[in-house]
């Protein structure tokens, strides 16, 4: 129960940060001109995110099942998906937002993961929701929140896509990339 308390702690913790960075963030590209999309649909992410952590503890207190065997891979899993968002997060700089905010002309960010791959924050964010739950055993919340994330993801990825494509040059700086899976040779 020590190791699941750590984790959320870390887990909400790092969540708290990231939420000041991208307020931060959304102030200075608001006043260089951007234009906010998926305004309708961003609380209902911001619904799903803390569902997932109340869902989470619920779960866990009730089933208490313990950590999994698998917890080294799960637990590695993990950690590596947390690099990669810090890398996404350092390459945006003060691009990096939880919501959908685009300046006209600007340049397409394509360092760190991006050179691999179209969204490798959604990618973590899909990582960290499955393997989570199941370090601790808690099935309910890895396969419902799983899913939920892919609907919301359907929702989400093609309005921020259409978005960069209408004002910016993202089509051509990603056609050759994919959104999920990595494209390693040029």
């Amino acid at each position: 129960m020590i190791y699941f308390r750590l984790l959320i702690i870390i887990i909400v913790s790092q969540r708290i940060f990231e939420l000041y960075i991208a307020k931060r963030n959304e102030k200075w590209i608001k006043q260089q001109g951007a234009v906010e999309f998926g305004q309708k649909h961003y609380k209902f992410m911001v619904l799903l995110h803390l569902s997932f952590f109340i869902s989470l503890i619920t779960e866990n207190f009730l089933f208490e099942r313990g950590i999994s065997v698998f917890w080294p891979v799960l637990l590695s899993i993990f950690c590596v998906s947390q690099a990669i968002r810090i890398w996404a997060m350092t390459s945006l700089g003060k691009h990096w937002n939880t919501k959908i905010l685009v300046l006209a002309n600007e340049r397409i960010v394509n360092k760190g993961p991006y050179r691999f791959l179209k969204h490798p924050n959604y990618l973590v964010v899909a990582l960290e929701i499955f393997t989570v739950p199941m370090l601790f055993n808690c099935f309910y919340t890895a396969i419902l929140f799983s899913l939920l994330n892919i609907v919301m993801l359907m929702i989400r990825i093609p309005m921020e896509e259409k978005a960069l494509k209408t004002l910016t040059r993202y089509n051509e700086v990603f056609q050759n990339h994919h959104r999920f899976l990595p494209k390693f040779i040029k």
